[in-house]
């Protein structure tokens, strides 16, 4: 099955399957897979993801690109990728978006929150990611992320270690305890030199933002192209000491 999906605030996400499996036996396969695959290819990591979790693990997408989706799409044609449609993206990135559920063995699940941006103004007041951009994450990313994987056993993420300081350390496989899930990073290890080959090798959609300047894409109040020389994400909530979302804290 491959195309996009819409969900609406409501509605609970996820894919059916075998019963999910304990959080303490999530955790023991991500420790022994997190020593055992650390030097593996990243298709390698998004093979043994694939077979171990089958469909009850999913691929989430910012869409800055179709990377991980193409990545894992090789291995598990069909699979679940998780957009998080928080109706202030830049036309570029929902047209990402499309070209990855139009081009690729897919299953886009576009991810509303709860709430319109009209409506959480008038909940909340105008323009909330001006003055709490930690509440309208919460409220525009966060919660949706947290109903969007309720039927999953583990997802894939396209963090890389070398994007900031903050990520240097991020393994190609870890346990969210928070969320009682298993966390696959499959390209962590590589380089933006790694990820421009792979877009080329395979034609890969690229958000049209980074050659206008922008390091990291995410809402547009909250993005600003980045200078040279400065981090990648230091283009994200600028005003604020803030560099996540909190979809991967």
């Amino acid at each position: 099955m491959s195309g996009l999906v819409s969900a609406a605030g409501l509605g609970l996400v996820g894919s059916a399957g075998p019963a999910r499996r304990d959080p303490e036996e999530l955790r023991a396969l991500a420790e022994e897979a997190g020593r055992e695959l650390a030097d593996a290819p990243a298709i390698e990591i998004a093979r043994w993801a694939a077979e171990t979790f089958g469909e009850r693990f999913c691929v989430t997408s910012s869409m800055a690109d179709g990377v991980v989706a193409h990545l894992v799409s090789r291995v598990a044609p069909g699979v679940d990728v998780v957009f998080l449609d928080t109706g202030l993206h830049f036309p570029e990135t929902l047209r990402v978006r499309d070209e990855v559920a139009r081009r690729m063995p897919v299953r886009v699940r576009s991810i509303r929150p709860r709430m319109t941006v009209g409506q959480q103004d008038g909940q909340y007041g105008p323009r909330l990611f001006n003055r709490s951009p930690d509440d309208c994450c919460q409220l525009r990313k966060v919660e949706p992320l947290e109903r969007a994987l309720s039927g999953y056993d583990a997802w894939a993420a396209g963090l890389r270690r070398d994007e900031s300081p903050t990520r240097a350390n991020t393994p190609v496989v870890g346990f969210d305890a928070r969320r009682g899930k298993v966390k696959v990073n499959p390209i962590a290890a590589w380089t933006q030199r790694e990820v421009d080959a792979y877009v080329a090798r395979y034609d890969i959609p690229v958000n049209e933002l980074f050659a206008r300047g922008y390091g990291s894409i995410g809402c547009w109040p909250c993005t600003r192209r980045t200078k040279a020389g400065e981090d990648p994400r230091s283009g994200r909530w600028a005003m604020f000491e803030k560099t996540e979302c909190g979809l991967h804290t």
